[in-house]
Parts: structure tokens; C-alpha cells; sequence
């Protein structure tokens, strides 16, 4: 008979698709699972008061859940392999399951666990199953990794599996005597945001419901409706995968029996989560510097004025307003206004990108690494894009176009809920009447745009394209001659 085996939840923080758990009860014996608030990984990004919220909540769900089936989780803070090597000591588990983890920080702290457990006698096994397919097998025909999203794309729609899916457990084998356990409260997983949570429902039974919603009605209408933030068109499954509280096999498999038709669209936006870890697996530098290295001395601004307003939504740019006010009073914020947002700061203010994904990092439900690294480096034109330099977006264009009836930025930006739809996304163009009757004033009750756009766009293509020839950069980075990111 073996020892009981010790099952690490991390960011998989669900019962069925979790391989880890299915082989530690086809293995026999005890299953001990737990979770372990370790100290920040080196080269990791501690999370933010939203995402530390959602993993509260997230972790109380998943302790009900394993209460139903006869057991519990274990809650534990310290360095994993002391917690781990205590735990197998005092319940006899000779083994160690848990998924794999594919961020830089974090993949090399498993490696020091399993090798310490190692010598301990203990064998610390990981499993696939956060991703589609393991990123270190998906490789070109020359075998390199993949830096363009068209073709990767092709590859993983022509790949006929995805890792294996498995219902939940009905029962676990307890221990013959629990550890003792840290209360939730212990954890310090700030508390204070979890008010913001009032729209979400954490956790596998919350993530397994969203999705079902989603494809019983959204999923038909996804590929029209996905880009227009003032509909519900899109899944909002984003938190629900970055705490692995539903497989990417799950969502992929249930998808694809709608239809291809149908779900395609929506596939594709998982590919892209898929190719975010794909390239920051291959290339971890990308975290914090361009993926493209004729980037890597960008002239960039130093404007904290514009951060500030970019920030507090008062750019004067409705769209963009009306995305980072939903941000911070959410949580969260549609994919098409992160593009949009990104787009002004790293653009038209030309502030550095890492700024901004370290502000969207703080504040999102859904923040996680790979995505947020590849959206801001995709945005700014240093990451994976064949022609990324020329690619400004328009704000007031873009909110007249995904949001023709002006009712997401009406939600978020109420001093101009009475402009007529012809001026919502532009008030700064709206005759002086117009916006009396409105009670609109520019300057006073809501901001003048921040910058003229049309002349941020030439520069912004003049030195995007210099940097692409090689004429632009110094050892500097900054047009200042500073040396970092603030």
C-alpha cells in the first residue's frame, strides 16, 4: 500500500480536469491536499489587493468543495519545501503531486522544491493541465518556438487532443489525523476588495456555471458582439482561468461541441491566452523587456502628470476614461478598452508599457502574467506582431465604432451621459450649445483630451518607425536620458 500522497494546489484551484489529484487517487492511499502561501518567488509579481481577494474566495470554495467529499484543505504559509517535507512527515505521504507552473518565477521555485524534497525521500511529481498543450512540445517545423500568432493559431486548431479531462472525485481518503491547518483569516489575502466581488462567483462550481451561461447564449453572438463593451458578449471566464478553477481542456472541449462555427471565435481567444505562455515560457525576459530587442532603448516619456490622468480616467478620451474607471471600480475591464487604453498611454502619451501592465497587474481580477505581458507588449509594438509600429488606435474612432450608442461610456463617465451619441466619443468637437445643454464643461466638469491625437499619432509613427530602422535608442531608454521604468 503506498504512502499518502500530498496534493500542492497553486493556480489550479479545482477538483475535476486537476490530473495531479486523479492520480493521487488512482495511486491508493490518503489524499492530503493544501495550499501553501509561500513568500514572493523571485522574478514572480506579487499580486494585487483584487486578485489576492479572488483567491480568498477562491480557496474557501475549493475547502467546501473538498468537505463534501470527505476531506479538507490544508491552509499553510512558509517556504514549500519546509511545509511540504514537515506535512509528509507527519502523515506518511511519500509523494508530492501538483501542476506545473510555467512562469519564470515560479517554474524555478518548483524545481528547488522537488529537488529538496528529493533529498528528503519524497517524490514531488508535476502534471500538465493549466494549459491546452505543454508550450516546450508546441514547436515550428525548424523546431524553434513560435513568434507570430497566425501560425501557432493553425497549429493548435490542427491539433486533434487536449490533456485529458476528469470528473471530480466522489470521495478522498482522509488521513488517519488531520495537520493542523492556518485559518483563512491568516492568510491576510486582503480582505478590503473582496466588496467588488458582488458580480463574481470564485471558484469551480462559479467558473463551471459561467461557462455553461455563456455558451447556452453569448457564445452564438460572440463574434459580433465580443469587441462592444456595453453588451454582454463576452465569457468573462478570464479570472476563473487564471486561478485554474475551470481546465483550458474543459472550456476548449464544451466549446467545440456547439459548433466550430459558432465557437470558433471564441476558441481563438484562448489560443491566445495559449500563445502568451507559449512565448513567455521561451522567452521570460519579456516580463519586463521587449520581446523585440530593437525596442530595448526606446525613447520613452517621462510624463507623470499623464500617467496620473491615464490612471484616474481623466485623459479626456471617453472610451478610454469610461475602461479605467470600470477598472478600478471592478476589477476588470473588456479586452477591446485594454487595447484602447494601451493604446493612448504607450502611443499618444508615450509612456512605457511596463507601467501600465504593472497598473492593470495591481488592479485586475484576471491578472495573469503571460496575458497581460503579451496584450501591453502586442499594443506597444515591441512584442509578437509582423508590423506592430503602425498600429495607433483612435479613441474617439474606436469608441464610435464598438460603442455606437455611447451606453458603456454613459455607465462610466455619467458628467456626459446627456451628450447626444454624435458627440459622446468626441465632446471636445461638440458645439458650444450642445454641450451647455448637456452641462458639460470642458476643463471643469470633465477633462479636455490630454493630448491632440492626431498629432501624437505622426510622432508616435516617426519613432516607431526610426526604432524599427535602428535610428532611434540610447543607452538611456527614456527621452529624458533616465534608465528604468519608474
Amino acid at each position: 500500500m503506498p504512502g499518502a500522497t500530498i496534493v500542492r494546489f497553486t493556480e489550479d484551484l479545482r477538483l475535476a480536469d486537476n490530473p495531479a489529484l486523479a492520480a493521487a487517487v488512482e495511486r491508493g492511499g490518503a489524499v492530503v491536499p493544501v495550499y501553501i502561501l509561500a513568500p514572493i518567488e523571485k522574478g514572480a509579481w506579487p499580486l494585487g489587493p483584487r486578485a489576492r481577494a479572488w483567491l480568498e474566495r477562491s480557496l474557501i470554495a475549493l475547502d467546501a468543495d473538498l468537505r463534501v467529499r470527505g476531506s479538507r484543505l490544508l491552509l499553510a504559509i512558509g517556504e514549500p519545501a519546509t511545509v511540504l517535507a514537515e506535512l509528509a512527515k507527519e502523515t506518511g505521504a511519500d509523494a508530492v503531486h501538483a501542476l506545473r507552473r510555467w512562469a519564470p518565477g515560479p517554474r524555478e521555485a518548483d524545481d528547488a522544491t522537488a529537488a529538496a524534497l528529493r533529498c528528503a525521500g519524497v517524490e514531488y511529481m508535476r502534471f500538465g493541465g493549466s494549459l491546452l498543450h505543454d508550450p516546450l512540445r508546441v514547436r515550428t517545423g525548424a523546431g524553434a518556438p513560435y513568434r507570430v500568432f497566425g501560425p501557432f493559431a493553425r497549429r493548435i486548431f490542427a491539433s486533434t487532443t487536449v490533456h485529458e479531462l476528469h470528473d471530480a472525485p466522489m470521495h478522498l481518503v482522509p488521513p488517519e489525523r488531520w495537520p493542523g491547518s492556518r485559518d483563512i483569516a491568516e492568510l491576510q489575502l486582503a480582505p478590503s476588495a473582496v466588496s467588488s466581488l458582488s458580480a463574481w462567483r470564485p471558484g469551480e462550481a462559479g467558473a463551471r456555471e459561467r461557462l455553461r451561461r455563456f455558451l447556452d447564449g453569448p457564445c452564438e453572438r460572440y463574434d459580433s458582439d465580443r469587441e462592444c463593451p456595453g453588451v454582454p458578449g463576452t465569457s468573462r471566464l478570464s479570472p476563473h482561468l487564471r486561478f485554474g478553477e475551470i481546465a483550458p481542456a474543459r472550456v476548449w472541449t464544451e466549446a467545440r461541441s456547439v459548433g466550430s462555427e459558432a465557437a470558433e471565435p471564441f476558441l481563438r481567444q484562448l489560443v491566445w491566452r495559449e500563445f502568451g505562455w507559449h512565448l513567455l515560457v521561451h522567452f521570460p525576459h519579456s516580463i519586463d523587456r521587449p520581446l523585440k530587442p530593437g525596442f530595448e532603448f526606446f525613447p520613452w516619456s517621462r510624463d507623470p502628470e499623464g500617467q496620473e490622468a491615464w490612471e484616474r480616467g481623466r485623459t479626456g478620451f471617453p472610451i478610454v476614461d469610461a475602461g479605467m474607471r470600470e477598472l478600478v471600480a471592478t476589477g476588470w475591464m473588456h479586452n477591446r478598452v485594454r487595447m484602447i487604453a494601451a493604446s493612448v498611454l504607450t502611443k499618444d502619451l508615450l509612456l512605457p508599457w511596463q507601467s501600465g501592465a504593472h497598473y492593470f497587474w495591481r488592479h485586475l481580477f484576471d491578472a495573469d502574467l503571460a496575458d497581460n505581458t503579451l496584450g501591453w507588449q502586442w499594443v506597444a509594438g515591441s512584442g509578437a506582431d509582423a508590423a506592430p509600429y503602425s498600429r495607433v488606435f483612435n479613441p474617439a474612432a474606436q469608441g464610435e465604432r464598438f460603442d455606437s450608442g455611447g451606453a458603456y461610456v454613459r455607465r462610466w463617465v455619467p458628467e456626459l451621459a446627456a451628450l447626444p451619441d454624435r458627440w459622446i466619443h468626441k465632446p471636445w468637437e461638440a458645439p458650444a450649445d450642445v454641450l451647455a445643454a448637456a452641462g458639460v464643461r470642458l476643463g471643469d466638469t470633465y477633462a479636455k483630451p490630454i493630448i491632440d491625437h492626431a498629432q501624437a499619432r505622426k510622432r508616435a509613427l516617426a519613432i516607431h518607425d526610426a526604432v524599427r530602422r535602428g535610428g532611434v535608442g540610447g543607452a538611456g531608454g527614456f527621452a529624458d536620458g533616465g534608465a528604468g521604468v519608474a
